[in-house]
């Protein structure tokens, strides 16, 4: 979710008003000078129309002639905002504001008390998208500072006392004693684990796109940077980029579409060789979906799966998709069954390598808390019925599978970060509540990454980055009591209709072969649950 910066002391819609008054609406010249002068010509256009909907309303003023080339532009660009709210438009201006000019307010010269910049939270789905901000503002907490891994000046619920050696207790966030040099704060990034280190790539961190590469080593819990270095083929500049995928392939790091200063038509697929230090674009076949960031990936076998995301038009999708990885072929998945909504910044995962669920997400005014599964052997959707306690809307959060479970965390929700992290089991579509955090905690955060790793042979999770009033760059650790009664079995033959609790909305109504085999003789490799209630 996109954010923007603010003075802690200055609500709207004052804010609004410093804002306007600082980009040339203060009447002490012409407005459409004073913003052309300042932004690009789109930039400027859109930010004269959020402001006549923030001050006048919806536009009902006639359509003014064609040939009038700059009046009817102007007029247009109005009147596309619908019934967009005036709330809606003032932080949206603000946003803008903030992504072009993140430094506006110190340079503002308004009738205020001067306060230190503090960040706040939007709601978002693009850099210039009509959404909401998210409207009330975090509790007031004293500021946090991490030393030696411990949490100082704030009292917060279930998140660290001391150190690394306290992750003994379970459902607590810990945050580990790091060292070298920590990342820039940021979110939107990549987040992946290769054999025990924790890979950073891209993000967001006041509006600018990021491309740098950072590991993590979470034996030593030391911190390092990548340089790129030249290879045989032809080096490529690594795009900075936010709202990308990273998805660890063998010895190497698949970074998968993302949002970019000047976007391709199609997406892109970057590679980074962890042996050899170097980047490389994957040549692929067939049609390429188009560009887009907030969308979801899921490595299912030897094959990408692609949902959603939102594409350089600010455009919501729901289209899916399908890179395999062998062939390097992409193919466009018309799937029967109702689909999710167009969203972006939701959650996937895979159960039991046959179901694809997707949870919660945002459209341009609105987050979600719905949960759709996706049949990956009939191409069949079904809306199967939650149980336990269902989370809230929220967008922008991240989540992680361990076994038949699934772990989410943060996102927004339109009127704060959340607080909780919960558990889905995949297989009775049951949720719970794992632990809660209180104030302005990184875990309480939108747009951070979650990966599981292990420590003394457990499974942990491991959160880095966010957004929640302002960027981080900390990391947290949490020991999951919640066990998954999943055991692997090889099984080359299709899966009972009782093995999992997710069920189909409708019968399948063509025959798909799956392409989803794990195995490298074609045989369908699939992890049966035991003591499984096909009721439930």
């Amino acid at each position: 979710m996109a954010m923007a910066r603010a003075s802690s002391g200055l609500q709207y819609p004052e804010r609004f008003y410093a804002a306007a008054s600082y980009v040339g609406f203060d009447g002490s010249t012409s407005p459409t000078k004073a913003l052309t002068s300042k932004f690009p010509k789109s930039t400027a256009l859109l930010l004269y129309s959020l402001y006549k909907q923030a001050s006048v309303g919806p536009c009902n003023v006639p359509e003014p002639s064609a040939w009038k080339i700059v009046e009817h532009s102007k007029w247009a660009s109005w009147n596309q905002l619908g019934n967009m709210s005036s709330t809606e438009a003032m932080r949206l201006f603000v946003k803008i504001l903030e992504e072009e000019d993140p430094g506006w307010y110190s340079r503002a010269s308004i009738s205020v008390v001067e306060e230190p910049v503090v960040e706040v939270q939007m709601n978002h789905n693009s850099k210039v998208e009509p959404v909401i901000e998210n409207g009330n503002s975090y509790p007031e907490t004293k500021t946090i500072s991490i030393e030696n891994g411990s949490l100082v000046g704030t009292q917060v619920k279930d998140v660290v006392v001391e150190g690394f050696g306290c992750v003994g207790v379970y459902d607590q966030w810990i945050a580990p004693p790091v060292s070298g040099k920590c990342p820039k704060a940021r979110y939107e990034h990549g987040a992946a684990v290769v054999q025990d280190k924790l890979y950073i790539y891209g993000g967001n961190h006041n509006g600018r796109y990021l491309n740098d590469l950072h590991v993590l080593d979470m034996r030593s819990w030391t911190w390092s940077k990548i340089e790129a270095k030249s290879g045989v083929e032809p080096p490529i500049t690594s795009t900075p980029c936010a709202g990308h995928s990273l998805i660890p392939w063998g010895n190497k790091l698949l970074s998968v579409a993302g949002h970019t200063k000047d976007p391709s038509e199609s997406i892109q697929v970057k590679v980074f060789n962890l042996q050899t230090a170097t980047w490389s674009v994957l040549k692929t076949f067939g049609k390429a979906p188009v560009s887009r960031g907030g969308q979801s990936v899921n490595l299912v076998g030897r094959s990408l799966v692609i949902f959603g995301g939102q594409d350089a038009k600010r455009t919501l999708l729901n289209d899916l998709h399908i890179l395999d990885l062998e062939t390097m072929t992409w193919d466009e998945i018309d799937a029967v069954g109702v689909p999710p909504s167009p969203r972006s910044d939701h959650t996937a995962a895979v159960h039991v390598e046959r179901y694809l669920l997707i949870f919660g997400g945002g459209s341009h005014a609105t987050c979600y808390n719905d949960l759709h599964v996706l049949d990956l052997q009939t191409m069949e959707w079904s809306r199967p019925t939650q149980l336990g306690e269902i989370p809230t809307p929220r967008a922008g959060h991240a989540g992680v599978t361990v076994g038949e479970n699934w772990f989410i965390v943060g996102g927004g929700d339109n009127k704060s970060g959340v607080s909780e992290t919960v558990v889905l089991n995949m297989s009775t579509l049951a949720w719970s509540v794992v632990t809660s955090v209180q104030g302005r905690v990184p875990v309480a955060s939108e747009g951070l990454s979650l990966v599981v790793s292990s420590y003394d042979g457990e499974d942990v999770l491991v959160s880095f980055g966010g957004y929640n009033g302002h960027y981080n760059n900390e990391v947290y650790v949490l020991k999951p009591s919640h066990k998954s009664t999943l055991q692997s079995k090889i099984i080359e033959n299709s899966i009972p209709d009782s093995v999992s609790a997710v069920p189909n909305a409708t019968n399948a109504t063509r025959d798909v072969e799956s392409e989803f085999e794990a195995d490298h003789e074609g045989k369908i490799w699939e992890i049966v649950m035991d003591n499984a209630d096909p009721a439930s």
